[in-house]
Protein backbone atom coordinates (compact mmCIF):
# COMPACT_ATOMS: atom_id res chain seq x y z
CA UNK A 1 0.00 0.00 0.00
CA UNK A 2 1.19 3.62 -0.62
CA UNK A 3 0.09 6.62 1.00
CA UNK A 4 -0.38 10.24 0.24
CA UNK A 5 -0.77 12.50 2.37
CA UNK A 6 -2.20 15.75 0.15
CA UNK A 7 -3.12 17.68 3.85
CA UNK A 8 0.49 19.71 4.06
CA UNK A 9 0.55 20.21 0.47
CA UNK A 10 -2.88 21.82 0.26
CA UNK A 11 -2.28 23.91 3.95
CA UNK A 12 0.71 25.22 1.90
CA UNK A 13 -1.26 26.45 -1.21
CA UNK A 14 0.04 23.68 -3.23
CA UNK A 15 -2.07 21.28 -5.76
CA UNK A 16 -1.25 17.10 -4.66
CA UNK A 17 -2.83 16.26 -8.33
CA UNK A 18 0.62 15.29 -9.64
CA UNK A 19 1.98 13.58 -6.52
CA UNK A 20 -1.18 11.46 -6.32
CA UNK A 21 -1.15 10.35 -9.58
CA UNK A 22 2.40 9.51 -9.43
CA UNK A 23 1.82 7.45 -6.38
CA UNK A 24 -0.38 5.33 -8.73
CA UNK A 25 1.99 5.12 -11.66
CA UNK A 26 3.94 3.59 -8.69
CA UNK A 27 1.62 0.89 -7.39
CA UNK A 28 2.45 -2.65 -7.82
CA UNK A 29 0.10 -5.10 -9.22
CA UNK A 30 -3.20 -5.13 -6.57
CA UNK A 31 -1.61 -2.59 -4.49
CA UNK A 32 -3.72 0.17 -3.11
CA UNK A 33 -3.65 3.89 -2.65
CA UNK A 34 -4.29 5.92 0.66
CA UNK A 35 -4.96 8.78 0.06
CA UNK A 36 -5.21 11.99 2.91
CA UNK A 37 -7.42 15.27 2.42
CA UNK A 38 -8.69 17.66 4.68
CA UNK A 39 -12.01 17.41 2.54
CA UNK A 40 -13.83 14.27 0.38
CA UNK A 41 -11.73 14.45 -3.00
CA UNK A 42 -14.92 14.13 -4.87
CA UNK A 43 -13.31 15.04 -8.20
CA UNK A 44 -10.64 12.64 -8.15
CA UNK A 45 -12.82 9.97 -6.66
CA UNK A 46 -15.15 10.71 -9.91
CA UNK A 47 -11.65 10.61 -11.95
CA UNK A 48 -9.93 7.51 -10.92
CA UNK A 49 -13.31 5.70 -11.20
CA UNK A 50 -13.58 6.41 -14.81
CA UNK A 51 -10.18 5.12 -14.78
CA UNK A 52 -11.45 1.77 -13.19
CA UNK A 53 -10.67 2.13 -9.69
CA UNK A 54 -12.71 1.56 -7.01
CA UNK A 55 -12.83 3.58 -3.80
CA UNK A 56 -13.72 3.43 -0.12
CA UNK A 57 -14.11 6.93 1.33
CA UNK A 58 -13.60 7.40 5.43
CA UNK A 59 -14.24 10.71 7.41
CA UNK A 60 -11.46 10.65 10.35
CA UNK A 61 -12.96 13.61 12.21
CA UNK A 62 -12.26 17.45 11.95
CA UNK A 63 -12.77 17.30 8.21
CA UNK A 64 -10.00 14.87 7.35
CA UNK A 65 -10.61 12.32 4.88
CA UNK A 66 -8.90 8.44 4.05
CA UNK A 67 -9.29 7.59 0.28
CA UNK A 68 -8.28 4.29 -0.67
CA UNK A 69 -8.44 3.64 -4.19
CA UNK A 70 -7.83 -0.13 -5.47
CA UNK A 71 -7.69 -1.68 -8.80
CA UNK A 72 -11.24 -3.57 -9.40
CA UNK A 73 -9.98 -7.57 -8.69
Amino acid sequence: MATVDARPVLAAGDEPFAMIMAALDGLAGEEDLVVLAPFEPVPLEGLLSAQGFDYEAVELGGGDWQVTFRRPG
